[in-house]
This record gives structure tokens, sequence and C-alpha cells, in this order.
């Protein structure tokens, strides 16, 4: 199996999980909270509450779905066109957990009211923050992870050590 297709493979592999607990998070939230009282775990930390909002992420910008909406339709066409290249796994994982958490409140707005503008299921709350779902979380931790395998400088030395011959073994060239 050629680089590209392994590296696509784990992408799609982690995206259609993150999907998954996603959608059977939101299923459960629905059917078990809908119209009950939060269930705190950790009083005063982390409660599950039932809750909808038509914004992005942790309920910012309510007024306009269709922009999340829009911003999730454009950032998964990239990530598929970039799936069909090698990338190193963490990479790979950072853009399955995005893709997978963007399908999955992109699948709540599209089930859940006219068009692309239906609510969004969230549960998770930490009392000093928005209520989110674990798309948010797929997506923040995705993006977190993006970001620190994209600074740790590992692709300066994938190039150094795939460079061959003479030249890249320093044999009796002058130094520029």
């Amino acid at each position: 199996m050629s680089a590209a297709r392994r590296s696509a493979v784990l992408l799609y592999a982690v995206a259609a999980g993150a999907l998954l607990l996603d959608q059977l998070s939101k299923a459960w939230v629905q059917h078990a909270l809908s119209g009950r009282p939060a269930i705190k775990v950790i009083p005063g930390v982390l409660s599950l509450t039932y809750t909808t909002n038509s914004g992005g992420a942790f309920g910012f910008g309510e007024s306009a779905p269709w922009l999340f909406a829009g911003a999730t339709i454009v950032v998964s066409a990239v990530i598929v066109v970039v799936s069909t290249r090698p990338m190193r796994p963490w990479i790979a994982v950072s853009l399955g957990l995005i893709l997978g958490g963007a399908l999955g409140n992109l699948a709540d707005r599209v089930a859940n009211g006219p068009g692309v503008s239906g609510q969004v299921t969230d549960f998770i709350d930490l009392q000093i923050w928005p209520i989110f779902n674990l798309a948010d979380t797929a997506i923040v931790i995705g993006a977190v992870i993006l970001a620190v395998a994209s600074f740790d400088g590992s692709d300066d030395h994938t190039e150094a050590s795939e460079a061959t011959g003479p030249a890249a073994a320093g044999s009796g060239g002058a130094d520029p």
C-alpha cells in the first residue's frame, strides 16, 4: 500500500470514528436528557445538559448558521483534496478529527432544520465555557494536534534524510 493510501485510510478511519461517536452521543443525549434535568457528573465542574444551538462551535454566531455550514463544506473539501497526498500519521489523525467533527455538526444542521440552518445538539457543560459536543471536541483536538505537528520540524529532517548522492553526503564539494 502506498504512503498516500495509508495516510488516507488513517484519515478517513479517524473521521468515521469521530463522526460515529458524535452522532451516537447526540442520539443518546436527545433520548436520555431531552426535557430532563442535567446529569451532574462532577458537581460544579461537569454536567451533561441537553441544549441546541444554530451557531458555530461552542454556540458562537447563532445568527449565521449558513456561514458555518459553508465553512464546513469548504474545509471538508480541502481535507478531501489533501487526503490524496502522503502525510505523517499525526497530520492524518488531526485532519480526520477535524473532518469527522465538521461532518458531525453539519449532519445535525441538515437533519434538524431547513437546508443547513438546523440546530446542533450540545451537551457537555463545563460550567465555565459554553456547552459543546463531541464534534466540537474533535475539531479542537484536531486543530491542536495539527498545530503542534506542523511546528515540530520533522518535515525539515525528512527532506534532508531523503537527499541522496554525493552532494547529500558532502563528498568532495566546497561548502557554499
